[in-house]
């Protein structure tokens, strides 16, 4: 076909999956048509699906594309350009699939997060071994562009720290614990309810769902082989609406906060709760929304906000990659050769940061100076500190410490040694401060 035809030639999708993203992308395709064609100059056309189930009424017809049980068979199909991979999980069909598209040069886009975290950079080599293309802007943040500013809007820029609340239920659960004063496990059981966990819900609570989309920026922002084993997880399990108050008392917000940065300690990758000043972008992002915050050496900050999850916003994603693709842009899977990437040391210790300590001392003279004195021995500083008065158990005396920044060594020996000195009550929270 010669050149100037095979531009005008259709892009056609396979798309395998058909839960609510699936059926997002099939909804832009059949209401969207023109409207794509117009932006791309090609018009981009379904030809294949792939679900568990062929006879569930999804809501679309689905009678004019051709069905196949196997996302295998649908990945090999030979009117399949672009192998559209929807289905999830970081093994099984969704790898088996996107294996075979990449092995006969197919491009291949997904929203699949756990996948590439896991099998990112094999995935990227067999991508660029057969002159194909992997894109992935829905598996990072939903609808919000985080992947593209990264390769192309920031792309003359060293990326110097990425920071982000990337996990929609755990912003939920946390903004709705201050507005209301519901405990945590009060309102896990209506996020439940309302669909907003996943079938694990370790993947939400606990950090996993966020922490996988911190290791594919921290690949793209610091041109390193994706190591989601060497991120540090932390849920939310542990935050209490003690915690919660005392931090906005103070000024601060408590989120479940992704931060990455290269230092030389090493690259840290953090997905942990975390303090950050209420008046801050981040301190003022409420309900299941998303953000990501960027800083380059010659930008600056940019700060990045919208919906994170849902069908609109990550169907969204899944077509601006679908239409780069369209329109001829051909972009490394991690903005630059996967032979490049460098095996990235693991930081070894976070940088020095202030921190918000918890402590519940026993009520009787001294038990303060020890803890100060601790402390101090460790060379750990105070910026902030409040003793509130007597709870329900008069023999306790809750004390709130902000510390000024140390390396958080610093402050667990300090942690040691309040607790070989018999005045606390229960074990110590620490919690990080983030300034943003």
């Amino acid at each position: 076909m010669p050149a100037e035809n095979l531009a005008k030639a259709p892009l056609r999708l396979g798309i395998a999956g058909l839960g609510t993203v699936g059926m997002g992308v099939v909804k832009i395709v059949q209401e969207k048509a023109d409207l794509l064609a117009l932006r791309t100059g090609r018009d981009v056309v379904i030809s294949a699906v792939s679900a568990r189930s062929k006879s569930k009424d999804r809501g679309y017809d689905l009678s004019g594309y051709a069905w196949e049980d196997d996302p295998v068979a649908l990945a090999k199909r030979d009117d399949v350009d672009v192998f559209v991979e929807l289905m999830g999980g970081d093994s099984g069909p969704a790898k088996t699939a996107t294996e075979a598209a990449l092995a006969l040069g197919k491009d291949v886009v997904t929203a699949n997060k756990a996948l590439l975290a896991h099998h990112g950079q094999a995935l990227a080599e067999t991508a660029e071994e057969n002159g194909a293309v992997l894109r992935f802007e829905a598996a990072v943040a939903g609808g919000i562009p985080v992947m593209k500013t990264l390769t192309e809007g920031l792309a003359g820029n060293g990326i110097t720290r990425i920071m982000g609340v990337m996990n929609g239920t755990c912003n939920y659960i946390l903004t709705r614990m201050q507005a209301t004063g519901q405990g945590y496990n009060a309102l896990f059981d209506e996020c439940a309810r309302l669909g907003y966990l996943e079938a694990d819900p370790q993947l939400d609570v606990g950090g996993i769902d966020a922490g996988h989309k911190l290791s594919l920026l921290a690949s793209v922002a610091f041109g390193t082989k994706v190591n989601f084993a060497a991120v540090e997880l932390e849920g939310i399990e542990r935050i209490t609406n003690e915690d919660i108050a005392h931090a906005a008392d103070m000024g601060y917000k408590i989120k479940l906060l992704g931060v990455t940065q290269m230092s030389g300690r090493g690259l840290e990758q953090r997905m942990t709760p975390c303090l950050v000043p209420d008046t801050s972008p981040l301190g003022q992002l409420d309900g299941g929304t998303n953000m990501v915050v960027l800083e380059g050496d010659e930008v600056g900050q940019i700060v990045l906000r919208g919906a994170g999850a849902g069908m609109g916003p990550t169907a969204s994603a899944v077509m601006s990659d679908i239409l780069d693709i369209a329109r001829g842009t051909r972009i490394t899977t991690f903005g630059q050769p996967a032979a490049t990437l460098i095996d990235a040391t693991p930081a070894v210790a976070a940088t020095p940061a202030p921190y918000y300590l918890r402590l519940a001392l026993v009520d009787k003279p001294g038990a303060m100076a020890k803890i100060t004195s601790a402390l101090g021995d460790a060379g750990v500083s105070i910026d902030q500190m409040r003793q509130y008065g007597q709870t329900d158990n008069a023999d306790v005396a809750p004390v709130l410490i902000v510390t000024d920044p140390t390396p958080r060594s610093g402050l667990d020996a300090a942690i040691e040694t309040m607790q070989a000195t018999g005045v606390l009550v229960s074990d110590p929270v620490a919690i990080r401060i983030e300034m943003v």
